[in-house]
């Protein structure tokens, strides 16, 4: 009794491999970046995209607002501001 081979071979046997190895990799790719999306928490909020912190601007936006924050509280003085501010625009 003879099998029927389809004309494929072990090339059909290869080929079907790499559809389910790229299949499934997508599924994961996916999934991965749906609960990266969900736990953001950057998604639905009104305004610009965030400030990343990793990002030159990002850190000494950061820290600008820090500053100003003691400022406000009456931690530091108008001139210790200044002084600060000015120190920290200029390493930009």
């Amino acid at each position: 009794m003879m099998w029927y081979d389809g004309g494929w071979g072990w090339g059909g046997w290869f080929i079907m491999a790499i559809v389910m190895v790229l299949f499934w990799a997508l599924v994961i790719a996916g999934v991965v970046a749906l609960v990266r999306y969900l736990t953001s928490g950057h998604h639905g909020h009104p305004g610009g995209p965030p400030t990343p912190s990793n990002e030159a601007g990002g850190v000494s936006r950061r820290a600008e607002d820090l500053l100003a924050e003691r400022f406000a509280r009456g931690e530091i003085d108008e001139d210790e501001y200044k002084r600060r501010i000015t120190l920290l625009r200029e390493h930009r």
